[in-house]
């Protein structure tokens, strides 16, 4: 762990400070090279896409290659592990009933003037889902995107992931049939965005784009946003875990490397009151590192970022959870619930020793796309809510007016708009 600090010393509030932007700043990127790509999409539509598919991914695409045959998924999704199959199929079926319980319904009522308000839910056209494929290839990625907009209503879905080598992983490809994604195209990186968000021959145009990536991904997103809508731009993975003497090392110390191990920029972070329990927890770190295949990662990630903090009291730690506003935050210690309910910024909660952040990541049920980089003080996960469009709608009756016209008409003449006070007027006078 690179971070140890102790809420006792004089100078903990500026170093905590240190260890939250020590992740953060290190997503900035030549936002140039971005903007480039993005243009040439554009401008150049599939030829780009192409040129940038042999340059970053060693694949040779054209215009009917592009998307992925019906006969490749099939051939592809036959070579699938059965136990696999059958996991996914577990989490679509427990994902989508508890987004099912998100469904928010239109509806409309008349005031004591006889108007009629109303609020109508609809649902986005299309989407586009980026799916992450360069270091890892993640099937929870298809059905935590894909499930809210099936859920919402959104008719047509279609996906982007960038496939190396040309090399297409099963599980993505069978998590996106039973989502019931019937177009699948084999680019990644910034130039995918810039298609769904522009336009291709091949890629139609979308209304919102939904998926993580890398930082050229999200910065591509934070480009077009705007032209379409985006989810969120969320950073590397993070986790905060609150445990004590009470709870076992070796679980703490792996739950704090299921997050290490996703990228080199993840950030883990303990909070206890016990710095004995911190030691043991870093030994176990330790141990169990070597065994993990993807070892370097999470060796730079705990290296890099990694910290505990040991706090005096329960007060602390409640004000330093919610400074750090996780994307994922396990509360393990024997009063979690009393602590759950004083925290206010945290993506995702995890309370108690059987409840650890990978369950949430694939089959527990609430959505995995989560806010992070401290974005939780202000931001939520992904939800039905993201695919609806909201509008509002007004029925005012000839009576219903006459009562609430004239002191509307007395706001627009106060702001110095005669002609909006004017239109109201003249429905009053008649």
């Amino acid at each position: 762990m690179k971070y140890i600090l102790n809420t006792n010393k004089n100078s903990f509030q500026k170093d905590f400070i240190k260890v939250l932007n020590s992740k953060r700043q290190q997503s900035e990127i030549n936002k140039s090279i971005v903007f480039k790509i993005i243009n040439n999409v554009k401008k150049n539509g599939d030829k780009a896409l192409i040129q940038y598919s042999k340059k970053f991914d060693n694949i040779l695409l054209n215009k009917k290659n592009i998307k992925i045959s019906n006969n490749e998924i099939n051939s592809v999704v036959k070579k699938l592990d059965p136990k696999i199959k059958k996991a996914i199929n577990l989490a679509f079926k427990r994902i989508k009933n508890f987004h099912k319980k998100q469904i928010n319904n239109s509806f409309k009522f008349k005031d004591n003037l006889g108007n009629e308000l109303g609020y109508k839910y609809t649902p986005i056209n299309k989407i586009g889902i980026y799916i992450p494929g360069g270091k890892a290839s993640y099937p929870s990625t298809v059905i935590m995107n894909s499930i809210p907009a099936i859920v919402a209503g959104v008719k047509n879905i279609c996906a982007v992931v960038p496939t190396p080598n040309n090399e297409l992983n099963a599980g993505v490809i069978y998590a996106a049939k039973v989502c019931g994604i019937k177009k699948i195209f084999r680019v990644g990186g910034a130039q995918a965005i810039a298609a769904l968000a522009y336009g291709t021959e091949s890629i139609e145009k979308v209304d919102k784009i939904v998926g993580p990536g890398n930082i050229f991904v999200a910065a591509a997103k934070k480009e077009v946003f705007g032209q379409v809508g985006i989810d969120m731009i969320a950073g590397p993975s993070e986790i905060t875990v609150v445990a004590g003497p009470e709870n076992n090392p070796s679980w703490t110390a792996v739950d704090l490397l299921s997050q290490a191990e996703h990228d080199e920029l993840s950030q883990s972070i303990l909070v206890t009151k016990s710095s004995t329990f911190a030691k043991k927890v870093e030994l176990e770190i330790k141990k169990i590192i070597n065994s993990l295949p993807r070892k370097k990662i999470a060796q730079k990630s705990i290296n890099n970022f990694g910290g505990i903090i040991v706090c005096k009291n329960d007060s602390e730690i409640i004000n330093i959870v919610n400074q750090i506003a996780p994307e994922h935050l396990e509360i393990k210690v024997k009063n979690c619930d009393i602590l759950e309910k004083k925290i206010i910024n945290a993506g995702s909660i995890f309370l108690g020793d059987y409840s650890p952040e990978a369950i949430g990541d694939y089959i527990a049920g609430p959505n995995h796309v989560l806010p992070t980089s401290g974005t939780a003080r202000f931001s939520s996960g992904l939800s039905v809510a993201d695919f609806y469009k909201k509008t509002s709608i007004i029925k005012c009756s000839r009576s219903g007016i006459k009562k609430i016209g004239q002191p509307a008409a007395d706001l627009a003449n106060y702001e110095g708009l005669q002609a909006h006070a004017l239109s109201i007027m003249k429905r009053i006078n008649n």
